[in-house]
C-alpha cells in the first residue's frame, strides 16, 4: 500500500509498509531516529508498529519524497546514519528486487552469495571502488550513495547477478574508479 494523497488542502500524505523487524530501527532509542527524520526532512511520521505501516505527512511533496527514501533505506537494512545521508541533494537510494531473478530459495541464496562474495570480498570491493554502501536484506539489494556511485555499483551488481566472473566485475570497477578519479582531478583544476 504505497500512495500519496491530499490529507487537506495544504498537506500531503504518503503511506508505505516496512518489515516489522525494522520498525525499532526506524524509531530508534527513545524515538531519536524518528525525531531526527521529522526535524531534518520537515515531515511528520506516524508509525503503526503492529502492522509495519508508516505514514509520512508534510505540506511539501518534495520533503515527503526525501523522507520516504530515508525510510525505505532503513527498511532495506541500512543503518539510520547512512540513510540520513539521503537528505543531501546529491545522494540516492536504489533497491534492486531479486524476485524476478529467482525460481526458488536456492537461486536467492546463490545470487546473494555472488554479491556478497567469499568472506564478504565482492561486496567490500564494490563499496571500496564506488564509494556506495550496499545492504543485502531479504529479497532485495539496496545501494546508497552519490548518484554516480549508485549507478556504477548497480551495474557491478547486475553483472554478478547475470553470472559475470568476479574478476571481470572487479576489472570493470577498477576502470570506472580510474575514470572517476580522473574526472575529479579535472574538476579541481
Amino acid at each position: 500500500m504505497r500512495h500519496t494523497t491530499m490529507a487537506s488542502q495544504d498537506e500531503f500524505r504518503y503511506e508505505l509498509r516496512i518489515p516489522k523487524d525494522r520498525i525499532g530501527v526506524l524509531v530508534g532509542p527513545g524515538g531519536q531516529i524518528k525525531r531526527a527524520i521529522e526535524r531534518e526532512a520537515k515531515v511528520r511520521l506516524e508509525i503503526d508498529s503492529k502492522e509495519g505501516e508508516v505514514t509520512i505527512s508534510s505540506d511539501d511533496g518534495l520533503n515527503i519524497f526525501i523522507a520516504k527514501e530515508v525510510v525505505r533505506a532503513i527498511s532495506r537494512g541500512f543503518n539510520p546514519d547512512l540513510a540520513l545521508l539521503l537528505l543531501k541533494p546529491d545522494y540516492a537510494f536504489e533497491a534492486i528486487s531479486l524476485i524476478d531473478m529467482i525460481r526458488n530459495k536456492n537461486d536467492l541464496e546463490r545470487i546473494k552469495g555472488r554479491v556478497i562474495g567469499e568472506e564478504g570480498k565482492a561486496r567490500r570491493v564494490i563499496e571500496d571502488l564506488t564509494g556506495a554502501h550496499i545492504s543485502i536484506y531479504g529479497k532485495t539489494i539496496g545501494i546508497l550513495g552519490e548518484i554516480e556511485q549508485v549507478t556504477t555499483a548497480r551495474r557491478a551488481i547486475e553483472m554478478l547477478v547475470e553470472g559475470s566472473p568476479h574478476r571481470n566485475v572487479y576489472k570493470f570497477l577498477e576502470r570506472q574508479h580510474k575514470v572517476q578519479a580522473r574526472n575529479e582531478m579535472i574538476g579541481k583544476e
